[in-house]
C-alpha cells in the first residue's frame, strides 16, 4: 500500500468519528476468503440519526449498517477494470455478511466509489443521477452505488475524508483551506504525501514555518526529522529542490542587474516604484522580456510594460 493510500485511509479512520460526532466509524477491511479480493475499507453506521444533518454523502448511508468504500486518489487509474474489481469486492463482502448471519442476512451491500472526478466513459455505460454536489447515484443497480467526485464536493469540515481524493487545482484549493483547520502533524503529512502543486506546497511551508514559541518549534523540528528519516527519498527531493531554488534565485539576481545596467546606460531613469517593481519580480521570463524591451524603449516605463 502506497504512502498516499495509507494517508487517505488514516484520514478516514481518524476523521470519520470526529466529523460525524460518532455517528459513523471507519474500519480497515480484512481480506475476504477470495484471492486478491480486499476492499479499501468500510463505513460502519453507529448512529443513523447523527448523519442526517451532515453534508452529502453522509445522509445517504443512514438506511444501511455499512458501506464498502473504494478510494481512487490523484494519479490512480479509474477505468472499467477498476470499477468491475470494486463491484467484485462489494459482492464478496455481501457474501461474507450473508455467511456471518444466522438466519442469513438478506440485505444489499452499498458501494461508495470515491475518486477525484467522474470519468467520461462512465456516462456512456451508466445512468448518473445527481444526489448533491459531487455525489451521483449510479444506475441501474439493485444496490446503492454512489459515485463521490471529490473535486466537486464543497469544502466542508465533515467532508475532509472524501476531499483528500481531490486532484489538480481542486486539491490545491483544499490544501490551503484545510491547513489552518488541522494539527501541524496532519498538515505536514499532507504536504509530504499529497501531489499538490509546488506553489501550494511552498505556500503551506511558509505558513507553517518556524514559530517563535520554542516548544512549538521543537515539536515541528521533531516531526520534520521523523518524516525525513522515514522517507530518505523526500530528503533527497528537498535537497534537489533547494539546489534548483538557489540556481533560480541566482538567475533572477543576474537578470535584474542586467536590466538596471541597460536602463542606466541608455539614460532611462527609474522611479522608486519602478525599482521596487524590478526587485519584486520573481518571474525570470518577465525580467528577460523587460531586458529585451529596454534595448529600444523610449522610457523606463515603456520598458517595464
Amino acid at each position: 500500500m502506497g504512502k498516499l493510500d495509507r494517508f487517505a485511509k488514516e484520514t478516514f479512520a481518524e476523521e470519520t468519528s470526529r466529523v460525524t460526532g460518532g455517528a459513523a466509524a471507519w474500519e480497515d477491511a480484512p481480506e475476504v476468503r477470495l484471492e486478491r479480493v480486499q476492499a479499501d475499507g468500510y463505513l460502519r453506521v453507529l448512529r443513523p440519526e447523527g448523519l442526517a444533518l451532515l453534508a452529502a454523502p453522509w445522509p445517504e448511508i443512514r438506511a444501511h449498517e455499512e458501506a464498502l468504500v473504494e478510494l481512487k486518489l490523484a494519479g490512480d487509474h479509474v477505468d472499467v477494470r477498476e470499477v468491475k474489481r470494486a463491484l467484485l469486492r462489494r459482492q464478496a463482502r455481501e457474501v461474507e455478511r450473508v455467511e456471518e448471519r444466522e438466519p442469513p442476512w438478506m440485505g444489499e451491500e452499498p458501494l461508495w466509489f470515491v475518486a477525484p472526478h467522474v470519468p467520461s466513459w462512465l456516462h456512456g455505460v451508466r445512468a448518473l443521477e445527481p444526489v448533491a454536489p459531487g455525489c451521483y447515484r449510479v444506475g441501474p443497480s439493485a444496490f446503492q452505488f454512489l459515485w463521490i467526485a471529490a473535486n466537486e464536493l464543497p469544502l466542508r469540515d465533515e467532508l475532509v475524508p472524501f476531499l483528500v481524493a481531490r486532484s489538480g487545482r481542486a486539491l490545491d484549493e483544499f490544501a490551503r483551506w484545510v491547513a489552518p483547520r488541522r494539527e501541524v502533524e496532519w498538515v505536514l503529512s499532507m504536504v509530504q504525501y499529497m501531489p499538490m502543486s509546488a506553489w501550494t506546497r511552498e505556500d503551506l511551508q511558509r505558513r507553517f514555518g518556524r514559530s517563535d514559541d520554542p516548544e512549538i518549534e521543537a515539536r515541528r523540528q521533531e516531526i520534520l526529522q521523523t518524516l525525513l528519516s522515514d522517507s530518505p527519498e523526500v530528503k533527497d527531493r528537498l535537497v534537489q529542490e533547494g539546489i534548483e531554488k538557489g540556481q533560480l534565485q541566482g538567475r533572477l539576481t543576474e537578470a535584474r542587474a542586467a536590466l538596471r545596467r541597460v536602463l542606466a546606460r541608455r539614460g532611462l531613469a527609474l522611479s522608486a516604484a519602478m525599482g521596487a517593481q524590478i526587485d519584486g519580480c520573481s518571474e525570470l521570463a518577465t525580467l528577460e522580456r523587460w531586458l529585451d524591451q529596454a534595448v529600444t524603449a523610449a522610457s523606463a516605463e515603456e520598458a517595464l510594460t
